[in-house]
């Protein structure tokens, strides 16, 4: 779980020292000129200064209160955090999270519904404490092993690639909701894939079973392919699905909870594909929705299926993702105009967003409200940026050293980059300003010194 080379730019004297190291004591002294006339190495900071020939990025790992990294085989599209039993607002070290993913392999057959057990995870700051203890003596190999991160999976085959994966809690039950690109949406539960990570016992009875993913419920009244997908945090078991071909579907859990009641009746007022959905964590029967058709809509299901508030050109383009704020009437949204913007939804029928901003370079993969601070988000976007705001920071003076910074929005706390195509993130709920993403080069779980 080695570090990428990211977010701080090195000199070019550094580049020019490597190779001449060995050269003679006036070389060096040239050098320590070089050095001197340079500076501090400098903040790369994407879209304000682009990367001339030779220059790489380097990771400031002081940036950062905890980093891993970590790959699953084929990448995973979409993943969901799996609530655990280990406590609220967590930030003492070691951490461990539960994770549940879907790959999007080469072939149909190659894809796996993944259960991930990460745990052992230590801060950056056990790092250098290692570092500095192993210049002194050397720790005997099986301390160092204590100290490595660990990560136990419990995977099951699955036909077809997985679009989108949410995780919800109902009663006993851990429950994965599906989208398939061959048009299915299932319902998964995990406990046996939970048990298997938990005991190594289980983990090898769950091996030698091999069999195929067997969903408690599927639907195929899509009739086609999609990736908007939500549990109701309201009323336990209660779905909500988006297609390609502009439809959206409830599901009403039946007693047992192995079953749902779906309504034939879609919600159809968006001509274009539904890109996500998202159900109010406030009101039990409200939910909203984004569609290619650069609409944003407010949706109340007591209310016939034609009836709801729209913001009809929230974007100039698609709207891919958007979040409902926990504590605030606040939605957030990104689209391929490589926008965010903050709906008020007390004012939300006068098509203006409350706040908007330009920092992304390429179109809105991800967009996430804290679930602790409900001034925070975090976005992500095809410009393998992952970018951290706080609404509630104000302008302030920027001293002359950092004129470059004044470009940038006072919001905008921190930009982490290191993945390639990220696809979605997700605050870990119980986990204090841990943020957890997915990319076509794996995963990383991070926390930076900004949250």
């Amino acid at each position: 779980m080695a570090a990428p080379e990211e977010n701080t730019l090195p000199r070019e004297d550094e580049e020019i020292e490597e190779m001449e190291a060995g050269d003679s004591d006036e070389d060096e002294m040239e050098e320590e000129d070089q050095e001197e006339e340079a500076g501090e190495s400098e903040v790369y900071v994407p879209g304000v200064k682009p990367l001339q020939p030779g220059e790489e990025l380097e990771m400031d790992r002081s940036a950062y209160r905890m980093y891993h990294e970590c790959q699953t085989g084929a990448p995973c599209l979409s993943f969901d955090v799996v609530r655990d039993a280990e406590g609220e607002g967590r930030e003492k070290f070691p951490m461990s999270m539960l994770l549940c993913a879907g790959t999007q392999a080469d072939t149909a057959l190659s894809n796996r519904l993944i259960v991930m057990r990460m745990h052992n995870l230590y801060g950056t700051e056990k790092e250098t404490e290692e570092e500095e203890s192993s210049d002194e003596s050397d720790d005997d190999d099986d301390d160092e092993e204590e100290n490595k991160p660990q990560m136990e999976l419990a995977m099951v085959p699955h036909y077809g690639g997985i679009n989108r994966v949410r995780v919800t809690q109902n009663g006993e039950q851990s429950l994965a909701a599906v989208w398939c690109e061959k048009g299915l949406v299932e319902i998964f539960d995990l406990r046996p894939q939970l048990e298997a990570v938990h005991s190594s016992t289980a983990m090898a009875a769950f091996i030698k079973q091999h069999k195929e993913a067997t969903p408690l419920f599927s639907f195929s009244g899509h009739m086609t392919e999609g990736f908007a997908i939500d549990w109701s945090p309201k009323v336990p078991g209660r779905l909500v699905s988006g297609d390609c071909k502009k439809n959206i579907h409830v599901w009403e859990p039946r007693e047992g909870g192995t079953s749902w009641k779906i309504d034939q009746r879609p919600f159809s007022s968006h001509n274009k594909s539904v890109e996500d959905l998202q159900w109010s964590p406030t009101e039990a029967t409200v939910f909203a929705s984004c569609s290619v058709d650069q609409s944003i809509r407010i949706w109340d299901i007591r209310a016939p299926p034609k009836s709801m508030l729209s913001a009809n050109e929230a974007h100039s383009s698609d709207v891919n993702v958007i979040s409902w704020n926990r504590n605030e009437p606040f939605l957030l949204s990104g689209g391929d105009d490589g926008l965010l913007k903050v709906w008020d939804l007390r004012q939300f029928q006068s098509g203006h967003p409350v706040a908007s901003f330009k920092q992304h370079s390429a179109p809105i993969t991800s967009v996430e409200w804290s679930p602790i601070d409900s001034s925070v988000f975090a976005a992500s976007g095809a410009d393998d940026v992952i970018s951290q705001w706080d609404l509630s920071v104000e302008s302030c003076d920027i001293s002359e050293q950092a004129e470059s910074l004044k470009k940038l929005p006072p919001q905008l706390l921190f930009l982490h980059q290191g993945q390639k195509e990220v696809k979605e993130l997700h605050w870990h709920p119980q986990i204090q300003g841990t943020l957890i993403s997915t990319a076509l080069s794996g995963f990383n779980v991070f926390r930076t010194i900004s949250v």
